[in-house]
């Protein structure tokens, strides 16, 4: 077989050769590889009618067809494997404890508390906080920031143990996953009088895939037609065989609502981690681990919690996390309180961070901003190339069905903004996970937190995506760029109304009937209180009208705060009136609802019908 042939230029043969790229490699990264000229790589494309530049990022498959064409076996190298080579390339070792046995010191459990919804996760949470709040705190829970830590009593000695607090819904599954990988025990929370359910089973798959030993809470041990025996019975089943059968899985009996037994529990978890575990870390090394959550907060910029696995983190350190970087400017803990260092096992939030990072996103520490800066941006250029690998062809959800039926698109890409990174990943992960046949892939092109912003439009724009947005609305000139664009946005606040609209389009099931049209915004400049009204804001309005008896929400940070209120009360100077044009200022009144802040912005809108066709 011949050598192909390109203007009579004669490419490399690669008989056999591997070649490692990473996802989204351009024709030039593969020339570079095997010393060939890019515009001859073009050629062969060409030649196999494949339109592409040599700068560009392709897909998986088109490399593989131009390796095949050259006889070279293409291997493309996995973003976990990518990172690791990055890594060592700064001579970082990501993963190992430094040191030997004598520096290794031991370290609080982490724990995940998993299992069906509405069997009492979240209490169960609450009510192991309250078990430890000490005498004398306010409320002892003054922050929320997805994992904390508490003590217990276990043979008279005092033993620390972290709990991540993840969302337990079956949408939030990828988040569950990754906070068992990330721990070192899972309590697996059963209903004494529900017993075993498809979530339960889900969970323990979860835990055991993650190879982490389970400690089980039969929860609702108060409440009528509770059975311990059967939950121990049926879990049986599927590998767990209670203490008192014979069995190494301990199970505890326990009322979330009553704070039954909620010792014993804790006491369970650390003797199970004595038993089965080596929980040993380096204290003294450079502190790695993992984020756990991260948000936009308005005062303090990008923050994250993160969970350190070795070494201490502290203040001033150089940190990166997945594609973000910074100098440590503060740290919290669930308290709210500052702290000047964080050893293996202890959860804090960390300010200073350049964007925000991934849930699940690995850390460490560098030694200087600079490497840290470089890390980061390489993270950040892999990840866009891996995105930008594959096009598509821009639609609506409401004209996806005849675009499918006309072969126009074989994917839908999606752009998500939310809240928080876990409920992006959250949805992310549910979207990828929807089955609809072979005609159409879904693809996520970005997911970030914070508002829908006016380059989230653009990339929209340039690769014909449709914007979700989960909690979260368009800041400013976002949505007109998005109407002027032709983008279609959405706005969703339940995370299963989105993956059921989505999976509908795909369907071609999604009929059109309302859509949402944006009246006009209002920015609170002032707070009146009046004994009869409740609070009364003075606002400028800034686009459109506000028009009195319309829908509205109120907007903090880009974020929506409170849905389906009604401009009650419209007044300019002592007038009552109808409506508020653009520039004008006015008084507005959104009737009971009165948690209102100078600076928030009142979204009005209405339904329209929508033209069908």
């Amino acid at each position: 077989m011949q050598a192909p042939s390109v203007g009579g230029v004669m490419l490399p043969r690669g008989n056999g050769q591997t070649v490692r790229l990473s996802r989204g490699a351009s024709l030039t990264d593969f020339a570079e590889k095997i010393n060939a000229n890019p515009a001859s790589l073009v050629g062969v494309m060409m030649n196999l009618g494949e339109m592409v530049t040599a700068t560009q990022s392709v897909s998986d498959e088109t490399l593989k067809l131009l390796a095949d064409e050259m006889n070279f076996v293409l291997e493309i190298v996995s973003p976990e494997e990518e990172d690791r080579e990055l890594l060592e390339s700064f001579d970082i070792e990501f993963g190992e404890d430094e040191g030997g046995d004598e520096a290794l010191l031991p370290r609080p459990p982490v724990v995940t508390v998993m299992g069906h919804v509405d069997h009492g996760k979240t209490r169960l949470l609450d009510a192991i906080r309250k078990t430890n709040v000490i005498a004398g705190e306010a409320g002892g829970i003054t922050q929320h920031i997805g994992a904390y830590q508490v003590t217990a009593e276990v043979n008279e000695e005092p033993r620390k143990i972290t709990f991540i607090d993840t969302p337990g819904h079956e949408a939030f599954t990828a988040m569950r996953a990754r906070g068992a990988k990330s721990t070192d025990i899972a309590i697996l929370v059963v209903a004494a009088n529900d017993g075993v359910m498809p979530q339960t089973i889900e969970a323990l798959n979860h835990a055991k895939a993650a190879d982490v030993p389970i400690v089980v809470a039969v929860n609702k041990i108060d409440v009528e037609g509770a059975d311990p025996v059967k939950v121990r019975g049926q879990l049986t089943e599927y590998g767990l065989v209670a203490e008192e059968y014979g069995g190494d899985t301990m199970f505890v009996d326990i009322s979330a609502k009553q704070g039954l037994h909620i010792d014993q529990l804790l006491e369970a978890v650390v003797l199970t981690a004595d038993a089965s575990l080596d929980l040993r870390a380096n204290p003294d090394q450079d502190a790695q681990g993992i984020a756990i959550e991260s948000h936009l907060d308005r005062g303090r910029g990008a923050v994250a919690t993160v969970l350190v696995q070795r070494g201490t983190l502290r203040v001033g350190d150089t940190m990166v996390v997945g594609d973000a970087y910074g100098r440590v400017r503060a740290m919290l803990d669930d308290k709210g309180e500052n702290v000047e260092e964080a050893g293996p096992s202890t959860p804090v939030l960390v300010l200073g961070l350049t964007n925000v990072p991934g849930a699940g996103d690995n850390f460490l520490v560098v030694d200087e901003d600079r490497t840290a800066r470089q890390i980061a941006e390489k993270r950040a250029a892999r990840e866009r190339n891996a995105n930008f690998a594959r096009k598509g062809v821009r639609f609506s959800l409401e004209n996806l069905d005849e675009a499918l039926k006309a072969g126009l698109v074989q994917e839908l890409n999606l752009i998500i903004k939310g809240d928080a990174s876990g409920s992006v990943e959250a949805l992310e992960s549910s979207l990828l996970q929807l089955d609809v046949g072979d005609e159409v892939d879904i693809r996520v092109l970005h997911r970030g937190v914070g508002a829908v912003t006016e380059s989230d439009i653009d990339l929209a724009t340039g690769s014909d995506a449709i914007v979700i947005g989960f909690n979260v609305r368009a800041a400013g000139r976002a949505q007109q760029m998005a109407d002027r664009e032709g983008v279609d946005v959405r706005y969703y606040s339940v995370i299963y109304q989105a993956i059921e609209e989505i999976e509908a389009a795909l369907k071609g099931m999604l009929k059109p009937e309302y859509e949402e049209v944006e009246l006009g915004t209002a920015e609170i400049r002032e707070i009146f209180r009046s004994s009869k009204l409740g609070n009364i804001a003075g606002v400028l309005v800034r686009s459109g009208e506000v028009k009195r008896n319309t829908k509205a929400r109120l907007l903090r940070d880009g974020k929506v705060v409170a849905e389906n209120l009604t401009i009650s009360g419209l007044r300019r100077f002592k007038d009552d009136v109808t409506e508020i044009r653009e520039g004008f200022e006015g008084g507005i009144n959104l009737g009971n609802f009165n948690d209102i802040k100078v600076d928030d912005v009142i979204a009005t809108y209405e339904m329209r019908e929508k033209p069908r066709g």
